[in-house]
């Protein structure tokens, strides 16, 4: 699981708030992602410990990820896990996404990144709550981060939280983190075999945006062919053809976002 992909889970995992010089709560005191570093001279043993400690992970995540699912329904609060490689365009679709919004319901946004507050930053020029978490050598957001960040933003009821996860298409996929849905992000400069390299991550999603469509003249990338793609992976994944550049295709982002409010 994460060994693969150079998470240490050390639990330093840090929320920030944009603009409020010297504030951070540390998060991973409770229960949070751990890995206990053993050695073991039978390779076997370690085998089996490790997938052992891997399942007490996901265990412990899920549950958490429940807690914050029920709570996300209890008060009618639509939130989605934002997931993509780094540079696929998740921030700019938020910056663009959040205004066309606004005048339907509030949004909140929880930004995941190892280090600083530059999306957050980008987000809070809107004007909306917004906690930066700071994973530190973590590769990935988890149930407890959301849950600490949630506690601090108290988003209002019937409204949005979009939740940024950190850039990285492995491990992400593996923890839910309580949200109505995953919306995985890619871009026409990364390969259309993406859906190919990474089937576990659209496999999990409900959604997928193709993002930075008005490059599609300069790169040599075939849509058509990344989405039968990625339909391969899973037959039930919606699609998303848009450029957060121009706003191609943000008139159907808006929709799919709005029925999904409405259903609150």
């Amino acid at each position: 699981m994460c060994d693969t992909c150079g998470c240490s889970g050390d639990g330093g995992a840090v929320l920030r708030k944009p603009g409020v010089k010297g504030y951070h709560v540390h998060v991973g005191d409770e229960g949070g992602h751990h890995h206990h570093h053993e050695h073991s001279h039978d390779h076997h043993h370690g085998e089996v410990r490790k997938v052992q400690m891997e399942q007490d992970v996901l265990l412990q995540n899920n549950l958490l990820a429940e807690r914050n699912r029920g709570w996300f329904e209890a008060r009618r609060v639509l939130a989605l896990n934002f997931l993509s490689s780094p540079g696929s365009g998740k921030t700019s679709i938020l910056e663009k996404t959040i205004p066309a919004l606004l005048e339907q319901c509030p949004v909140t946004v929880i930004e995941g990144d190892q280090q600083t507050t530059n999306d957050a930053d980008r987000i809070d020029a809107l004007g909306v709550p917004v906690i930066q978490v700071n994973t530190g050598t973590g590769c990935h957001l988890d149930a407890q981060m959301v849950q600490r960040a949630v506690k601090e933003l108290d988003p209002p009821e019937r409204s949005l939280v979009c939740i940024e996860n950190v850039g990285n298409l492995v491990c992400p996929a593996l923890f839910d983190l309580g949200e109505a849905a995953k919306v995985v992000v890619i871009s026409v400069t990364e390969g259309e075999d993406k859906p190919l390299k990474y089937p576990t991550m659209f496999h999990e999603a409900d959604l997928c945006l193709l993002n930075k469509t008005d490059l599609l003249p300069h790169v040599d990338f075939d849509p058509a062919k990344c989405r039968e793609y990625a339909m391969q992976v899973n037959h039930h994944l919606e699609w998303i053809e848009l450029s957060a550049r121009t706003g191609e295709g943000f008139d159907e982002w808006i929709a799919w976002l709005n029925s999904k409010i409405a259903a609150l």
